[in-house]
């Protein structure tokens, strides 16, 4: 079984833009999210995944992610998966020995800019960056999955 360590952030400020060494776009959609589970199926480049992940909202959850092939992927997007679909550009930022992926949402989230850190273990410590802000991680709004459910256009 995989577990996603993960916390999430608002941020307050774009000093983390001169930070970035790594930009990605994203677009993705859910198949299902229910008390159960969320089913993703997101697009990268020319790379295609389904992702599994048990419903927890918090730090820790169980993740499952295998690759599927790239024109599966863009059918089951258009025709399976709920809209709208959720599309975001990932910055990577090192901040102190760690990883920061910022999602930078287009479309109907267009606007919503948050950071995560995912960590090796619950006990890790890191040190929060100046241009992190307030802490979303148990605020279920800010999660992918709710986000097609209610963009952040209405907000």
């Amino acid at each position: 079984m995989a577990t996603e360590i993960e916390h999430k952030f608002l941020l307050k400020n774009d000093n983390w833009r001169k930070e970035i060494y790594k930009s990605v776009y994203y677009k993705q959609g859910y198949l299902s999210s229910t008390d159960k589970n969320s089913i993703r199926i997101r697009i990268s480049d020319s790379n295609a995944w389904i992702n599994i992940k048990s419903p927890v909202v918090g730090r820790q959850r169980q993740e499952f992610e295998y690759e599927i092939p790239l024109s599966d992927a863009d059918e089951i997007l258009e025709t399976l998966c709920h809209h709208p679909l959720i599309e975001k550009t990932r910055h990577f930022v090192n901040h102190q020995g760690h990883v920061w992926e910022i999602d930078e949402f287009r479309g109907d989230n267009a606007g919503l800019i948050v950071a995560e850190i995912e960590l090796s273990s619950l006990e890790e410590e890191f040190t929060l960056p100046e241009w992190a802000d307030q802490e979303v991680t148990h605020e279920l709004r800010y999660y992918n999955n709710q986000l097609c459910k209610n963009p952040y256009k209405n907000w």
